[in-house]
């Protein structure tokens, strides 16, 4: 290989094959750069693009957390009533609950006091009877 020096402007020899290789290098170090840049810009593109549908999607989401504030905020109007209802409702039951409790216990007492009297009414009944039986047998016993 026969190389060809020259002097350059400095004053220095160079070779030609060394600013071949030094003309490659450059140009794939302006390749290299010249790709490198053009990926950053590639992912600078994306990342604005990601960007935006996070800002899309996160507006969306905000959107719809109103509508579903204006929703609750609305079942929460037409429940209060029914609220109130049953609150109305589940005192009058328990109000009543007490009134069966007292009226049970009433009634089992009355209940009661109906078995003695029944039980005495079924025991002089008896005595009656015999006693009615024994007079019977009194006058038959006289008439004779």
């Amino acid at each position: 290989m026969s190389t060809l020096q020259s002097v350059g402007s400095s004053g220095r020899t160079t070779s030609t094959t060394e600013d071949n290789i030094n003309d490659e290098e450059q140009e794939m170090t302006k390749l290299a750069l010249a790709s490198f840049q053009a990926k950053e810009e590639e992912i600078e593109r994306k990342k604005m693009e990601v960007k935006g549908k996070v800002e899309s999607q996160l507006s969306r989401a905000e959107e719809e957390t109103r509508r579903l504030v204006r929703v609750w905020e609305e079942l929460e109007v037409l429940t209060d009533p029914m609220r109130k209802e049953v609150a109305m409702v589940r005192k009058k039951i328990d109000v009543i609950n007490r009134e069966i409790k007292s009226l049970g216990q009433t009634c089992q007492k009355k209940e009661k006091e109906y078995r003695e009297v029944l039980e005495a009414f079924n025991e002089k009944n008896n005595e009656k009877t015999q006693l009615t039986s024994t007079l019977v047998e009194v006058e038959i016993h006289n008439s004779l």
